[in-house]
């Protein structure tokens, strides 16, 4: 149960209060400190699925904690983010990411209750949208930074692509659900062969 794999997710847990303490710190340093650690958590969720399946390591906890790991480090970081930058340029892709997260996880419990998980599976969309996003939140982190304002730009830009790809995402994820959550398809029609 406690592999590799499954160690790095809890890592990536264990790096959310380390993350939001030196966010916080008034010291030169801490822009690129808080960055560095939301890059290795970053890191760690790429690194965590890789090794699952490259050493048959895959676990029913691994696939419960890896969502719930990804989600929490990505929705903190936001609110710490739009605390320190309160403008409704921010707060909206704020809003669209994290909501988007709660609809998609609500709909995927709901879709493997009636045994159609596979449905709502992460696409690769989903996988260009976490990029988009992790490497935003690191630029956004680093506002502060010596490389100058175009940093911080650059995270909101991306912010912005990463709000539009959560968004079509979505779309793709209710749309392949909607047979089901219409009541057209049986749930057990939905099953994949």
């Amino acid at each position: 149960m406690w592999n590799l794999p499954n160690s790095l997710t809890m890592l990536r847990i264990v790096l959310i209060p380390v993350f939001v303490a030196v966010f916080y710190v008034e010291e030169p340093w801490a822009p690129y400190a808080a960055a560095s650690v939301f890059g290795a958590a970053a890191l760690t969720d790429w690194l965590d699925g890789y090794l699952a399946r490259r050493w048959e390591q895959t676990s029913p906890l691994g696939a419960f904690l890896d969502p719930v790991a990804d989600k929490l480090m990505v929705a903190v970081s936001l609110v710490v983010l739009l605390q320190v930058d309160p403008r409704v340029l921010i707060a909206l892709p704020v809003m669209v990411i994290i909501g988007r997260e709660i609809t998609v996880s609500a709909l995927r419990e709901w879709m493997a209750e009636v045994g159609a998980r596979a449905a709502v599976a992460v696409s690769k969309l989903g996988k260009i949208k976490t990029t988009a996003q992790m490497i935003s939140i690191v630029l956004l982190i680093l506002r502060d930074s010596v490389f100058g304002p175009w940093v911080y730009d650059l995270g909101v830009a991306l912010l912005y692509v990463a709000a539009t790809l959560t968004l079509w995402s979505m779309v793709v994820y209710l749309t392949a659900a909607w047979p089901s959550l219409s009541g057209k398809v049986r749930p057990e029609a939905a099953r994949p062969d």
